[in-house]
């Protein structure tokens, strides 16, 4: 009898995984993956480039100065997030953009103003990010959430700044190799070809997801720069700056979230 009621709690317990830590967000303030998901957070990826340069030039902030207020207000995000009462993905997409801003600082720092070879930092976020990953693994995250993101804990967040650090210093690292035009055409056919033959795989497993990411903001990166630099179309800093926060704000407004079963990544 006993044994039969150990089958029975293990059953239940199999198809009940145990709750997110509270210090996830909220499932109903995640987006689900998909279409709309990649669509978005490559937007915000051209949008949090340009912010960077924004913070760096524009206010005058450099590559250093403007990291602490953007931690700040990364962990305002996250703390209001917490106590939110009714659900919205706003708080998601600010700290998206807030990490693509950091990144794209924290890259043009090592690049530009410390003068570190492009290979070497490659190389070396690279391999941060795949530690973090392997101890992410290690430790055991929990569950991916209904909506099929992985878990948005402290290591989430975490690979997030990696990764899109990463993108950047690739981006960069391909315009410098290819021309901007042509680095930005080379990239986004790759993104868009991750996208369409693998989204499903970057649903279902985390190494696919985060592969995509990198790719995301090294298509981002080479975007943002076309869009604002002389070498492109020349809008500036600006004018691109606003045209691409408010692509994404009307993508996320008009592209109604859909809350359907998804492949969760593991």
């Amino acid at each position: 009898m006993n044994c039969a009621e150990d089958a029975i709690k293990a059953v239940i317990a199999s198809n009940n995984p145990r709750p997110a830590s509270p210090r996830d967000m909220q499932t109903r303030n995640v987006p689900a993956l998909g279409a709309r998901y990649w669509t978005a957070i490559s937007l915000a990826s051209v949008f949090g480039a340009n912010m960077g340069d924004f913070v760096s030039r524009i206010l005058g902030l450099g590559h250093v100065r403007g990291l602490a207020p953007l931690a700040l207000v990364f962990v305002v995000i996250l703390l209001l997030e917490r106590r939110a009462r009714s659900g919205t993905e706003a708080y998601y997409w600010l700290a998206i953009v807030t990490l693509r801003t950091a990144a794209t600082n924290l890259a043009d720092l090592a690049t530009h103003d410390l003068r570190l070879d492009y290979e070497w930092v490659i190389a070396g976020l690279a391999g941060l990010l795949v530690l973090v990953l392997v101890v992410d693994r290690w430790l055991g995250a929990p569950p991916a959430a209904p909506q099929g993101l992985p878990p948005t804990n402290a290591r989430y967040w975490t690979a997030m700044l990696i990764a899109g650090t990463l993108g950047t210093a690739i981006g960069d690292f391909a315009a410098d190799g290819l021309g901007l035009g042509v680095a930005s055409i080379v990239t986004v056919a790759l993104l868009g070809a991750a996208l369409a033959f693998g989204a499903r795989a970057a649903a279902s497993t985390k190494a696919a997801y985060w592969f995509t990411i990198v790719l995301v903001r090294t298509a981002g990166t080479n975007i943002g720069d076309y869009l604002a630099g002389r070498h492109g179309l020349g809008l500036g800093l600006l004018v691109s700056t606003p045209l691409t926060g408010l692509l994404l704000l009307g993508t996320l407004l008009v592209w109604r979230p859909r809350r359907e079963a998804v492949p969760r990544a593991v």
